[in-house]
């Protein structure tokens, strides 16, 4: 009886593999054993699966994929991608608002690849991420969108200008009306820079911050009552980078210029 393709794809281990090994191009038989660490032995019988539904062509002792091994393959490489991406940290991804971040980057956050969920000590609750804020130090930009304002952050602010850091800032319609009625001096000084430049978005943001440099890549989201959580994700890998300008350009869209404190 022939297998089902997802049992021929996810129920062995080998010719998962195989399938995304051959991804690029043909291989030697020997090429596959060596990189899957085999015996042709134990290989052959995976192979004829594969052979037997489609997905491989088989020819001097070489492998490559059909074109419905192709198909299923760059539909796979995704998926899995996003599964280690959501594997590691379930418990974050399970219980935050994700609906602040566009379908089309949604589907595309495998693109973030290696995060880490950062759990602030008791002392830094209401303090920006250290490593983050560092490599920010050592950027020639900060691009930033969030709801609220850490205490002290007029002096990482006037930090980052000094170091001649453009900070591109988008708010909340709330979170400006609080820097006009009780931020109004700080940010005035910060603006005159000509180092920060600031903006407003008109409809509701169901998340705390997010941002990215052009080393890290923070974001910070509600749980899925609403309530405040300081734990974070992480992560400083360059297609996270990429995924995250494209987050901060969407929001960029809709957001206005703001040219008076």
């Amino acid at each position: 009886m022939r297998k089902q393709l997802l049992d021929v794809i996810f129920m062995s281990e080998k010719r998962k593999n195989v399938l995304l090994l051959l991804k690029d191009e043909s291989k030697k038989a020997q090429v596959i054993l060596n990189h899957l660490k085999t015996t042709r032995t134990a290989l052959l019988p995976q192979m004829k699966v594969l052979e037997e539904n489609h997905l491989v062509i088989h020819y001097d002792d070489t492998y490559g994929l059909t074109k419905i091994g192709e198909l299923i393959v760059n539909e796979i490489e995704p998926l899995l991608a996003t599964i280690e991406v959501l594997d590691k940290n379930i418990e974050y991804w399970g219980t935050h608002k994700l609906d602040f971040i566009p379908p089309r980057l949604l589907e595309r956050i495998y693109e973030l690849g290696k995060c880490e969920v950062i759990t602030p000590s008791i002392t830094n609750t209401f303090e920006i991420d250290s490593n983050f804020h560092e490599m920010s130090n050592k950027s020639p930009y900060l691009f930033y969108v969030t709801t609220f304002l850490y205490p002290n952050y007029s002096m990482l602010f006037s930090e980052l200008i000094s170091n001649n850091v453009n900070i591109h800032l988008i708010v909340s319609k709330d979170l400006l009306e609080k820097i006009r009625t009780e931020e109004e001096n700080d940010f005035k000084q910060l603006t005159q820079s000509g180092l920060l430049h600031l903006f407003v978005y008109p409809d509701k943001m169901d998340f705390l911050t997010f941002a990215y440099n052009d080393n890290n890549l923070l974001l910070n989201a509600l749980k899925d009552n609403m309530e405040f959580d300081n734990k974070h994700i992480l992560s400083c890998n360059p297609s996270a980078i990429d995924w995250g300008k494209e987050l901060f350009e969407y929001y960029l869209k809709y957001s206005t210029p703001v040219s008076e404190i």
